[in-house]
C-alpha cells in the first residue's frame, strides 16, 4: 500500500465567494418562480443541535443520545428583491408604500460558492446550495449620515429552516428530512448539471424553479 502524502499538486483545495442568489417565494403550498437576488455579499451556514447528551446508569456512562440537528443560515446583501418584502414582514397594499410588522412568509433560497485549488485557482468548480422552508428573523438596519468616506449599508437576516421530508414511497425514503442540499460541480456529471441548472435558473423554454430534494437526487442519479 502507498504511504499517505499531504498537500500534493492539485490537492490544496479551498472555498470562497458567494454569487447567483435566487429567491423562491412560497405561496399556496408551493415554491413559486425564482427571482434573481442581486447584491449578495455573504451566505453563512449556522447549523445548531447535533450535540451528544450522555446518559448514566449503573455508575457508568450508559449511552449517548444525539439531539436533532437544525439548519439555519445568515444572509448579507446591499439590496434584495421586491418579492422578499413579504418574507421580511412587509406588505405593499398600495404601490410604493410598505407596511412593516406584518406576518413573515416562508421562502426557498439558492446561491453558489466557489471551489478553488492550487492549480486552477478559484475557477476549479463551485457548489450550489439549495435551502428549503426558510423563515427570516427581524434584523437591524442602520443608516448613517453621508460623509467624506461614504459607504453603502448592508442588510442582513438570520434565517431558520424547516426540513422537508423525502417521498415515503420514493427511492430516498430512508433519508431523514433536510433543509439543505449541496451540489458539487467537481463531482457530479457535467451534462446532468447543465440540465439541472436550466431548471434552477430557467432558460428560453422555462422559468426558474426550486426542485424538491427527491427531484434533485433523481436529477443526478
Amino acid at each position: 500500500m502507498a504511504a499517505l502524502t499531504w498537500d500534493g499538486d492539485g490537492e490544496r483545495f479551498y472555498e470562497s465567494g458567494v454569487s447567483k442568489g435566487v429567491l423562491f417565494p412560497y405561496t399556496s403550498g408551493a415554491y413559486g418562480t425564482g427571482v434573481a437576488w442581486n447584491g449578495l455579499t455573504s451566505f453563512s451556514e449556522s447549523p445548531e443541535g447535533g450535540e451528544p447528551n450522555k446518559i448514566y446508569a449503573d455508575d457508568i456512562e450508559y449511552l449517548s443520545l444525539v439531539s436533532t440537528e437544525n439548519f439555519g443560515f445568515g444572509i448579507e446583501a446591499y439590496t434584495y428583491p421586491d418579492e422578499f418584502g413579504v418574507c421580511d414582514g412587509s406588505a405593499q397594499p398600495v404601490v410604493g408604500v410598505n407596511v412593516t410588522q406584518q406576518p413573515r412568509k416562508k421562502f426557498g433560497f439558492s446561491c453558489v460558492t466557489k471551489i478553488g485549488n492550487d492549480e486552477d485557482g478559484i475557477e476549479k468548480g463551485y457548489k450550489i446550495h439549495l435551502c428549503y422552508g426558510c423563515l427570516a428573523s427581524p434584523s437591524e438596519k442602520s443608516y448613517e449620515t453621508i460623509n467624506d468616506s461614504p459607504e453603502a449599508i448592508t442588510f442582513s437576516w438570520d434565517v431558520t429552516c424547516t426540513p422537508v421530508a423525502f417521498d415515503p414511497a420514493g427511492s430516498y425514503k430512508t433519508l431523514k428530512p433536510t433543509a439543505h442540499l449541496v451540489i458539487d460541480s467537481t463531482k457530479v456529471d457535467a451534462t446532468k448539471l447543465t440540465a439541472f441548472e436550466k431548471t434552477l435558473y430557467g432558460d428560453t423554454t422555462g422559468t426558474s424553479t426550486l426542485p424538491t430534494p427527491d427531484a434533485v437526487l433523481a436529477a443526478f442519479a
